[in-house]
């Protein structure tokens, strides 16, 4: 039991020995003077080493998503270059036969695309030159690893540090127990001053690696903040000049609209019979033979392609674009069908037939 007890106090006194030079500070093993300036070094370092981590992560993660972006807008931009150049082989050939409004339209349109995916272009360079390169080059640059392993090798040194701390302990407490010793007396100055030697190369390495690792934390943010500022612009200015490109192509595209609306009907109206009335209609369908008037019993939708304007109260008037419900179709040219709430009879080569219509054009005819 008294061995036991004297193997628990001393190490006690070597904890307390250990305590007094690095918790206490590294310098003044035999006084209570407290060095807080090597351990306001050390904390000091182990934040600037996780900030600078952080930092690179987060650059990494800039240049990979820029990369990812550019990849993808790439392949965007290969398939609105060959859209631009479909249209535009289309409005060079000119291949309808009543009038050159879509092939001047999709002209138009085919410029717009490719002026756009120019400007995607220049985009997509600038991100790579201005923003994933800078960054790229300092994640894996020399001064951020430089400063890295100073602030490596300055732990492993304070850990040899600490470990000879020990030892200069165990050392005094068997100069302690060996009676004046003097080969044990020597021993222990050689470790202490060993010991001495370590804590100034620990405070000077401190410095320096503090000093490395703030200049790179510094040069990251600096960095990082201007590449985003300049990922920011190029977006801006990008955006910026597809809008002015997208409002003249509008602009270009509505007049062209407003071209065809405002065009003069396929068919004269004057040359055609006038329509029959209700009257006529309702007598035909009661007979047997329908003379010249065939009965779609199947209604469906048509959009009107010109504007009319009609004329006598069994006429429907249309606008361009408008979607009506054609019930019946006779064979001098005429239909009869309901749209906005109003029925009445129309040119039937006025309209196109539709097959598919969004549910939002079905609710206006009604």
């Amino acid at each position: 039991m008294e061995a036991i007890r004297k193997l628990r106090d001393q190490v006690a006194k070597q904890q307390q020995a250990v305590f007094k030079q690095f918790a206490g500070g590294m310098y003044g093993s035999s006084d209570n003077v407290v060095d807080e300036t090597e351990l306001q070094q050390h904390q000091k370092l182990e934040k600037l080493f996780i900030s600078t981590r952080a930092g690179k992560h987060y650059q990494r993660d800039i240049v990979r998503g820029v990369e990812g972006y550019i990849v993808t807008g790439s392949k965007l931009v290969e398939t609105g270059t060959k859209l631009s150049e479909d249209s535009r082989k289309y409005g060079s050939e000119k291949t309808c036969t009543t009038g050159n409004t879509l092939s001047r339209a999709a002209l138009s349109f085919g410029r717009a695309r490719a002026q756009m995916e120019k400007e995607c272009g220049i985009l997509l360079k600038a991100l790579g030159t201005q923003v994933a390169e800078p960054l790229r080059a300092m994640v894996v640059g020399a001064p951020l690893e430089d400063a890295r392993h100073l602030a490596q090798r300055y732990s492993r040194l304070r850990q040899e540090a600490e470990a000879q701390a020990i030892d200069v302990s165990r050392r005094q407490v068997k100069v302690r127990e060996s009676a004046g010793n003097s080969d044990i007396i020597m021993k222990l100055e050689a470790a202490e001053a060993k010991l001495q030697e370590l804590k100034s190369n620990v405070a000077i390495l401190g410095k320096e690696a503090a000093a490395a690792m703030a200049a790179v934390e510094g040069q990251q943010q600096r960095l990082t903040l201007q590449r985003l500022i300049a990922m920011v612009e190029a977006e801006h200015n990008y955006h910026q000049n597809v809008l002015q490109i997208l409002d003249q192509l509008e602009g270009e595209m509505l007049s062209e609209h407003q071209r065809i609306e405002a065009s003069p009907s396929p068919a004269a109206e004057n040359t055609m019979p006038p329509p029959p009335s209700y009257e006529e209609v309702n007598h035909d369908f009661t007979s047997e033979t329908h003379d010249d008037l065939t009965d779609i019993r199947d209604y469906f939708l048509g959009e009107a392609m010109y504007t009319f304007q009609g004329v006598t109260d069994v006429e429907l008037s249309l606008s361009f674009g408008d979607y009506v419900v054609v019930r019946k179709v006779s064979n001098n040219g005429w239909a009869e069908g309901e749209c906005k709430g109003k029925a009445g009879w129309f040119p039937v080569n006025y309209i196109e037939r539709r097959e598919r219509v969004q549910a939002s054009k079905v609710a206006a005819v009604f």
